[in-house]
């Protein structure tokens, strides 16, 4: 048991004096330590431009509302503008003369 705990005070020694990192562990241990570093960096990597593209797929959704919306505003404006009363209502305001017929348009045929 004695050698238990003064294994253990070895360890508890070694890690308050920063001693457990030393350059022995990571000469030993290059090959670990540079992967672990590798996949921290892929990891980060791969978090930073999934937040960037998150952001701009926010603002293109954004984007398309607003273009959506606009697209209903001028449809519905352009609508206005083509019936039939609001032609009419034009045409008086401008003195034209234009009516509308009674009679459908005639179909001229040709003759042999």
């Amino acid at each position: 048991m004695a050698k238990k705990t003064g294994r253990r005070d070895s360890i508890m020694m070694r890690a308050l004096h920063g001693r457990i990192l030393s350059v022995d562990f990571f000469r030993r241990n290059w090959l670990i330590v540079l992967g672990v570093v590798v996949m921290l960096m892929v990891y980060m990597t791969n978090r930073y431009t999934c937040q960037t593209q998150m952001e701009k797929i926010q603002k293109l959704e954004k984007e398309l509302e607003v273009a959506k919306t606009e697209r209903i505003r001028a449809k519905s404006t352009y609508m206005s503008r083509i019936r039939e009363s609001s032609m009419q209502h034009l045409v008086d305001s401008l003195h034209l003369g234009i009516t509308v017929q009674d009679q459908p348009p005639y179909r001229l045929s040709k003759s042999k």
